[in-house]
């Protein structure tokens, strides 16, 4: 599925949040797609259960995903992982980051480059 930097300052547990969003956002794992169990996952990964439980309830709480009890997690729809105070944050983090790049020179027909490509790559996957 993925892999882990095991030597990464990152914890283990944000870098596996990290992986399984961006498989969502980029529609690997479709909406309603079961994840693979916290022991499944933890074997493959070699790595401990509790780990991955981590990982999956941070990604219930942002919305990413949601538990059926007994039945395991599954990827949420993305009409429902809209979150409007998560837009905002992202709006103001690349807010931050757009100008700290035309501070430092970078062209805006540059930075429009970027995010076409990034919409066209993000477009191809639906």
């Amino acid at each position: 599925m993925f892999e882990l930097d095991l030597r990464s300052r990152q914890p283990i547990y944000e870098q596996l949040v990290d992986k399984l969003k961006e498989l969502i956002i980029n529609e690997v794992l479709g909406a309603d797609e079961q994840l693979p169990s916290v022991r499944t996952l933890a074997q493959q990964l070699t790595i401990n259960p509790n780990t991955i439980q981590k990982a999956y309830r941070e990604l219930e709480l942002q919305g990413y995903i949601y538990s059926v009890k007994g039945k395991g997690s599954f990827v949420n729809p993305s009409n429902e992982t809209i979150n409007t105070e998560k837009i905002a944050k992202v709006k103001k983090e690349l807010i931050k980051l757009l100008s700290e790049a035309l501070y430092l020179g970078v062209p805006v027909s540059e930075l429009f480059t970027i995010i076409t490509e990034l919409d066209t790559s993000i477009q191809g996957g639906k």
